[in-house]
């Protein structure tokens, strides 16, 4: 699955009602820590194509980010039958994300 940009509009349906777990990258333009994430997360897509990874930009979408009290960004947060099962602040290498995934 390619990456795909979540909004207030469709959380519910492609996070809280996905049948695999989703990561939640929480990222904004102007982030160069965020920009360098998500070249990594990109890449994860593609060679990954069975993980569910969806991009929340914190300046458009503001209630999802107060929803998960992102206080810094990148944040990623694993999402697993509509609950949060894990987060991490930071860029992560590869590896680490297709294990939070796994």
């Amino acid at each position: 699955m390619a990456l795909f940009h979540v909004t207030e509009n469709n959380f519910k349906k492609e996070v809280l009602e996905s049948d695999q777990p989703v990561l939640l990258d929480f990222w904004a333009e102007w982030c160069m820590p965020c920009r360098m994430m998500g070249q990594i997360l990109e890449e994860t897509a593609k060679e990954h194509p069975e993980l569910k990874i969806g991009k929340v930009n914190v300046d458009e979408e503001r209630a999802l980010a107060e929803q998960f009290r992102v206080m810094s960004i990148p944040t990623l947060v694993v999402m697993e039958k509509g609950k949060v099962r894990s987060a991490v602040v930071g860029v992560r290498p590869k590896e680490q994300i297709v294990a939070m995934l796994k």
